[in-house]
């Protein structure tokens, strides 16, 4: 029966993804093989958006049954021409790496449904902890198979019969603790193990008779998307069947367009790529949905979903032009899809409790428009892996826009938790930008010049240090001048010189307030 059913299908390599909990070692496992076992430059490093690539490791488990001959020289497979070798072939893994921040659990949920296989990854000095078990839900529901590397054992305190029991506590039963599921203690640092690691998923895929048909319409499904102010609209996927084409028409249920640039995953371009490649695409018209199903071909369209909004403005929850209280307004920029859901996913979240409005989110870099929108509304402008431009910063300075940038999602949550305890705070007295330094001591007496931008600034007064949208200190006046001139306060659009006492470095472009 099995010959009967893959008559006309070819074997595919597996496409697996690695999942488990923050700082239990799945990038640095990640990139140890890819390191290892990628021959070609990859285009670009592993962050918080998903990324895919291809390795290719030797096999020596035997080809499954029932699947055509002639496959072993097909593209996904690499022969190996050395003299008393086994016959076998050098095959290909795709891997997906999934974020690991735990915002991100519908990126991640995604991952396992495009994945064939997946390695659970845990540490051998920690154990299961809730992002493990909450992957561990998520391959359950998307029944994906998957093999365990417990990682870390390089470390002191590594133990590994622990992390067996605990993952038994945890409803995963591997061999020898009651179940089928394999196991493989590896060292990311060493090496250790991992060869026996790659070894047990490409058995696995074996057990999966994993195949596409090279005559039906190409299809996969996409990973990330983005807007490149270089190249337009950036799509990476993954071929799932068929052969994927460049000038092919392409279309998923939300974009369509036309394979314009095809490239694989180092970044090289390519006239046609096969089942299980990472492949980015250059073509699509608007930008396509994160998890969405794509195909290409004459056959290319998907049924349609209703319109959305284009990616370089998208209004969500507008404000009211009267605020009865103090209302935080945000406008998210992210580098792609993806990363901009889930950051968008979770300030919403927040708002459920606090007072906060996203004005827009959208992704690319951080444009004029944004600036002007942001001005527009009094909104301070949010951007994860987004570029802001000199001319952008120097627009959004002038139009007092606040603009929080940072590729560490922590550091921007943290900056709106700044934003609302400024909220709950009276409106200041005063406030004086910092144009110059003078002088510093390791006493922490420091003589200052600014401009006062808004009410008056006393003398003798407490203020806070304002860096980048957030407090990172504070101080006290202990002279006041104003052209060079003792003085009690300074107004509104004066500049004064200050002697001040603060334990924080006062730098140019902050801002002291005083309440």
């Amino acid at each position: 029966m099995m010959a009967q059913e893959n008559a006309g299908k070819i074997r595919r390599p597996p496409v697996v993804v690695v999942m488990g909990h923050v700082d239990h070692g799945k990038t640095t496992l990640l990139d140890y093989i890819r390191k290892t076992n990628v021959a070609s430059r990859e285009a670009g490093g592993i962050t918080q958006s998903i990324g895919a690539y291809e390795i290719v490791h030797p096999n020596s488990a035997p080809p499954p049954t029932g699947l055509r001959q002639s496959e072993s020289a097909h593209p996904n497979d690499i022969s190996i021409n050395q003299p008393n070798q086994r016959e076998s072939a050098a095959r290909k893994i795709t891997f997906i790496d999934t974020p690991g921040h735990e915002a991100f659990i519908k990126m991640r949920s995604r991952g396992a449904n495009v994945a064939d296989l997946a390695v659970l990854v845990v540490a051998a000095d920690e154990g299961p902890k809730p992002q493990t078990k909450e992957s561990i839900k998520i391959l359950e529901e998307t029944k994906t198979p998957f093999v365990v590397a417990i990682t870390k054992i390089d470390k002191n305190n590594a133990d590994i019969e622990r992390v067996k029991n605990e993952l038994m506590s945890a409803g995963v039963l591997l061999e020898g603790y009651g179940g089928q599921i394999s196991y493989q203690p590896v060292s990311a640092k060493t090496g250790e193990g991992v060869n026996e690691l790659l070894d047990l998923i490409l058995l696995a895929a074996e057990v999966e008779h994993l195949t596409y048909d090279e005559n039906a319409t190409a299809g996969g499904y996409v990973l990330e998307a983005k807007l490149d102010q270089r190249r337009g609209l950036e799509a990476s996927v993954i071929v799932k069947n068929g052969v994927l084409k460049k000038g092919e028409p392409i279309s998923t249920a939300t974009a369509k367009g036309k394979i314009k640039i095809l490239e694989d995953f180092t970044g090289k371009q390519a006239e046609e790529l096969f089942p299980s490649s990472p492949a980015l695409i250059i073509g699509f018209e608007t930008l396509p949905q994160v998890g969405e199903e794509f195909r290409a071909g004459e056959k290319a369209a998907l049924p349609a979903v209703g319109k959305i909004e284009p990616p370089e403005i998208r209004p969500v929850n507008l404000p009211a032009e009267k605020e009865e209280s103090p209302v935080l307004r945000l406008i998210i920029k992210s580098s792609d899809s993806g990363s901009l859901e889930a950051l968008a996913g979770i300030i919403k979240a927040i708002a459920e409790k606090k007072p906060i409005k996203i004005i827009a989110e959208s992704v690319g870099d951080v444009t004029d428009n944004d600036v002007k929108l942001a001005a527009s509304t009094k909104a301070a402008i949010i951007a994860f892996k987004s570029r802001t431009g000199k001319v952008q910063k120097a627009f959004a300075e002038t139009n007092k826009v606040k603009i929080i940038s940072s590729e560490i999602i922590y550091e921007l949550l943290k900056a709106v938790d700044e934003f609302l305890l400024q909220l709950e705070k009276p409106a200041p007295l005063g406030t004086l930008k910092i144009l110059a330094v003078f002088n510093q001591s390791d006493l922490g007496k420091q003589v200052v010049g600014g401009k006062v931008e808004s009410g008056i600034f006393k003398n003798k007064s407490q203020f806070e240090i304002e860096r980048d949208g957030a407090v990172v200190g504070e101080g006290r006046i202990s002279n006041l001048q104003q052209q060079k001139k003792d003085v009690s306060e300074v107004a509104e659009g004066k500049e004064a010189g200050l002697l001040v006492s603060s334990g924080t470095e006062i730098k140019v472009g902050d801002v002291l307030l005083i309440h």
